[in-house]
């Protein structure tokens, strides 16, 4: 690898550390990163073009002026400079078109070998105990579910070593991985004075540049005998050239690989045979018992049937999106011949995961439309009319363009809506449904409304029975703390058809609510809902439109991955007067103490606050003790002359309306929460929020909590106190100083933490990708996606695509897990 090569991977690598460490300019062995980037980006690379040549002075100018940014323009100048640089490496070494990637090098393996390998026919359902050379070894890769050699090749490595780079020993730089060609300069092997089983190996290779020491540590006696010992010496005599892999690491006594893979090569220039030395070199997962070489060594026995691959993408398809053939990828992602031929055969291997993935939602939505023929809804007519006249505000161009999606879905007589509207905190995501509502009542139908908890569907039903009034329309709320005779007279009215709404929990899903003619479900949060609530809701009515929402954005990766049989719509504007809430890390006494204040002041002015603890931490279960002893400690020594309610889940729903009551009214004026309070509490007196262990919570969970305040006409604040060190913490809660849009922080939440711990462990519902990442490869999934609805779009059922259908079945299945999603 030449020295430009090396020049990318260590300013990427520079930039990183530096975002690790939350934009400190840090302090290197020489250089301040800030320095250390300047210098670095001193000579653009000769073949760029001139403008990226100005631009490419302008960054290396900004960052020598780094000490005098502030830390959110160090994050952007950071963040800028990496993208900019991995466009510049892209357009510098990538060719515009992937390469005709090779069957990996066969020097891997000695001549003998390669005769005895390629003698035998393999074919892809073979048995690994029949291949030549894996034999007994199949019985190791058993125990990791390998039984065919088909199975084999579709292993991947969970990780690549770049053990390609060569680099010379005075380049070497702690973290890398890399390949050093050397002069053995002394041999040794001895037992260690202190300890008689412990045998060390020593050998100090040299190069033009320097001088490196390598150590390996034999334990057991068999390497203390002295015939031992001298095989060692005698493997690498002075004088032989050797080549060195490994990882770099800085000890006490300077620079070393650790645990090194040696091989004495035949001269200076002479060609590595090993195949782990000087390569790429795949990381497979493993169970115990089973040893890395094992699977590598059967992997480099089963890779010529990679050859019999048949590949279900149509050429057309792969030439659109220069995506390599099955064959060479497979071939490449077990052993490639350099990181760019590793690059594009992982991109070909993502792409096959989501594209099957997209085709079977998309397939899936055209079998119910088979399936299911749903009622056509006019958007056009008197109650909505009506309700345009009654409402006092206009709709926002995010909620009309919304509005206009599902008028369109309720439109068409062949097929039922099926669509989840995501909107961040205070969009208005509830006037949406208003009108999907309208639509399905004025077309002689009805239409339920179901939310998660009471304080929610209580919530919608106060905003909408204020407008229905104002129509004549009759709407009624039906909960678990419904009593008898009001759910007996509301099951009547709902029957006979008189009652065209109800808005309700779970019980609208009970054996005795009858619907007339339900013609629209709307499920509110439904992520909370599991698939077999929101079946029962729908087998309430006779094929019914369903339009979803949530209050909790997710990154448009992960709805098209959970969601990708569903339509999707994004609010994606506040309404006008919304008052940005101001938001700020707090730890200590001195920032508590400044906090209580505030609250103080806020309460003077007739304004209220929430206090909010977090659940234990790797529970389900409620910190009642926490919120409880502090309600006491405020109560007492704190705030003595407020009132002040505790509300938590364990509660009665009485006891939860009697708080949330007392809180709306305004005759108390602090409220301690546990996170009950996440949605549905709309109080827009309230302008304080202040967050406990605000590093226990996830960044869409802690957004949803602000939204809670910031209602109203009035400045609002958030206090997220934390006492955390951890460098990443503080990294998470800044985002929330410096974003209030909640698409945003869902992206940073899953960049932070990853996609399962954004969608909660109770019910993710992700499918099991091996390669890709919804983090890394979102490019990849947007094809995978547009290339899907091209292939439905031609072929509806994949009739004229027998391989792609077959393929689909298997893939599928196996990424879902057998289960189907909504």
């Amino acid at each position: 690898m030449n020295e430009q090569t090396l020049d990318w991977i260590r300013l990427q690598k520079a930039l990183s550390v530096e975002a690790e460490r939350g934009y400190i300019d840090i302090m290197g062995n020489q250089y301040r990163f800030s320095e250390f980037i300047c210098l670095s980006l001193g000579k653009p690379p000769k073949n760029i073009s001139t403008g990226d040549k100005i631009q490419w002075h302008d960054v290396a100018q900004k960052f020598a002026n780094y000490s005098n940014l502030s830390s959110s323009q160090r994050k952007q100048l950071v963040i800028g400079t990496r993208n900019f640089l991995h466009k510049q490496k892209v357009l510098t070494e990538t060719p515009s078109t992937p390469p005709n990637p090779k069957t990996p090098r066969t020097a891997a393996l000695n001549s003998s070998q390669a005769k005895t390998y390629f003698k035998q026919e393999i074919s892809l359902d073979m048995p690994l105990s029949k291949v030549i050379d894996i034999g007994r070894r199949s019985n190791y890769l058993e125990r990791l579910g390998l039984y065919t050699v088909r199975d084999l090749l579709f292993y991947y490595p969970r990780d690549h070593l770049d053990y390609a780079r060569q680099v010379q020993i005075t380049h070497l730089e702690a973290g890398e991985t890399v390949t050093v060609i050397g002069t053995v300069k002394s041999c040794k092997c001895f037992s260690s004075p202190k300890n008689k089983n412990l045998t060390i190996f020593e050998l100090v290779l040299t190069d033009p540049t320097g001088r490196l020491k390598l150590n390996r540590f034999l334990m057991g006696a068999r390497f203390g005998n002295p015939g031992s010992q001298a095989r060692y010496r005698n493997q690498y005599p002075v004088g032989s050239i050797v080549a060195a892999s490994g990882l770099v690491k800085q000890n006490k006594y300077g620079i070393t690989l650790d645990k090194p893979e040696i091989e004495v090569l035949d001269g200076a220039g002479a060609s590595i045979e090993s195949i782990k030395i000087g390569r790429v070199l795949p990381v497979y997962a493993l169970t115990e018992g089973v040893p890395a070489d094992t699977v590598r060594k059967s992997v480099v026995a089963a890779l010529p049937a990679a050859k019999y691959l048949a590949d279900p993408l149509p050429r057309e398809l792969r030439n659109q999106y220069g995506l390599v053939k099955l064959k060479n990828a497979i071939a490449c992602i077990h052993y490639p011949e350099n990181w760019e031929e590793l690059t594009h055969a992982r991109r070909r291997l993502v792409f096959d995961e989501f594209f099957y993935l997209q085709l079977g939602f998309l397939q899936r939505r055209q079998e119910l439309k088979q399936k299911q023929k749903g009622a056509s809804f006019a958007p056009e007519g008197k109650i909505i009319e009506s309700f345009n006249n009654i409402l006092p505000f206009t709709l926002t161009n995010a909620q009309q363009r919304v509005v206009n999606e599902i008028f369109g879905d309720l439109g068409k007589a062949d097929t039922p809506m099926n669509r989840l509207v995501q909107g961040d905190v205070g969009s208005g995501k509830t006037i949406v449904a208003v009108y999907a509502i309208l639509a399905a009542i004025q077309s002689g139908y009805q239409a339920a409304f179901m939310a998660p908890t009471e304080v929610l569907a209580e919530q919608h039903y106060r905003k909408l029975v204020e407008w229905f009034n104002l129509l004549h329309l009759p709407v009624e709320l039906l909960t678990g703390s419904t009593k008898t005779a009001k759910r007996r007279d509301i099951h009547s009215q709902l029957a006979n058809g008189e009652l065209p709404l109800l808005i309700g929990t779970h019980a609208l899903i009970q054996d005795p609510v009858q619907f007339h003619k339900l013609g629209l479900a709307v499920i509110d949060e439904q992520h909370r809902f599991g698939v077999q609530q929101r079946a029962r809701l729908l087998g309430k009515g006779k094929s019914p439109h369903v339009l979803t929402m949530t209050a909790t954005p997710i990154p448009r990766t992960l709805a098209l991955t959970l969601h990708g049989d569903l339509d999707v719509s994004q609010i994606d504007e506040l309404p006008p007067g919304r008052q940005p809430i101001k938001t700020m890390m707090k730890k200590g006494k001195a920032d508590r103490k400044k906090v209580y204040d505030l609250i103080r002041r806020e309460i003077a002015q007739g304004r209220q606050a929430y206090i909010i603890f977090p659940l234990v931490e790797e529970s389900e279960k409620l910190d009642l003790k926490a919120a409880t002893e502090e309600h006491k400690r405020l109560s007492e020594s704190i705030f003595p002359e407020f009132q002040i309610a505790l509300l938590h889940g364990r509660m009665s729903s009485a006891e939860k309306d009697a708080a949330l009551n007392s809180f709306r009214d305004n005759k108390c004026q602090i409220i301690v929460s546990t996170t009950v309070i996440e949605v549905g509490v709309d109080v827009p007196n309230a302008t304080v929020m202040v967050i406990e262990h605000a590093d226990r919570f996830g960044l869409s969970q802690l957004h949803q909590l602000r939204g809670r305040v910031g209602r109203g006409s009035s400045s609002s604040f958030c206090f997220l106190m934390s006492s955390s060190k951890n460098v990443e913490a503080r990294q998470r809660l800044a985002v929330l100083e410096e974003s209030q849009d909640g698409f945003f922080i869902s992206e940073a939440d899953m960049r932070f933490r990853g996609p399962g711990a954004v969608l909660g462990t109770r019910q993710s519902g992700l499918p099991d990708f091996a390669l890709a990442s919804l983090v890394e490869d979102q490019e990849v999934l947007t094809l995978a996606r547009e290339a899907a609805e091209k292939i439905i779009a031609a072929d509806k059922m994949l009739d004229n695509s027998p391989s792609l259908k077959q393929e689909l079945e298997i893939r599928y299945r196996r990424l879902m897990g057998g289960d189907i999603l909504n």
